[in-house]
């Protein structure tokens, strides 16, 4: 008896692992995005920092500067002195503002990743729902299948041996025949 039910079977596990492997590449990009949420916001400290520095070091550049035309030209320690002060409040501001900047854009991130997190959750929670009633709609699709397959199978046995029975019938009556004719 011929097996007409292994290609059948065949094809739809080779679906069913398709699906599976969609289902796990989707995970991963969603898993993969979520830690590339966290480590661009785990770096907001470490680029605050950096230009932190940049800008601190701007301004010891700029006393550098002014110390160099102090010490060249003194009779303008008093104006020297005024703009030294001028410097450093602007450039008090600016660190004030830049670190209430990265504060903010901290915190805003934080809360853009929760929400991605939190959506992406669900999302793939429904795909996973899904996916459940695709492969168990599948497995029964498979189910029905094979039964055709078998019964077609079946038939087709049937009618093989039907037809060799029919042929031995033709055989038989012509052998007859020819020995009617020869006789």
């Amino acid at each position: 008896m011929v097996d007409y039910t292994t290609p059948v079977t065949t094809a739809f596990e080779m679906q069913r692992a398709t699906i599976e492997q969609s289902q796990k590449a989707l995970e991963q990009t969603v898993s993969f995005q979520q830690t590339v949420n966290e480590a661009f916001i785990d770096s907001l400290d470490t680029q605050e920092s950096a230009q932190r520095r940049g800008v601190e070091l701007s301004k010891t550049a700029f006393h550098s500067y002014l110390d160099a035309v102090e010490s060249t030209m003194p009779g303008m320690a008093g104006t020297v002195e005024e703009v030294r002060a001028s410097v450093d409040e602007q450039y008090d501001f600016l660190l004030e503002n830049h670190a209430e900047v990265f504060e903010n854009v901290e915190s805003e991130m934080l809360e853009g990743a929760e929400a991605y997190d939190e959506m992406s959750d669900d999302y793939v929670t429904a795909v996973d729902d899904q996916l459940s009633m695709l492969v168990e709609a599948h497995e029964e699709l498979e189910g029905q299948s094979v039964e055709i397959a078998e019964q077609f199978g079946a038939q087709l046995e049937e009618v093989q041996e039907q037809v060799e029975e029919i042929q031995s019938q033709v055989e038989e009556v012509q052998a007859q025949a020819a020995d009617a004719v020869e006789a």
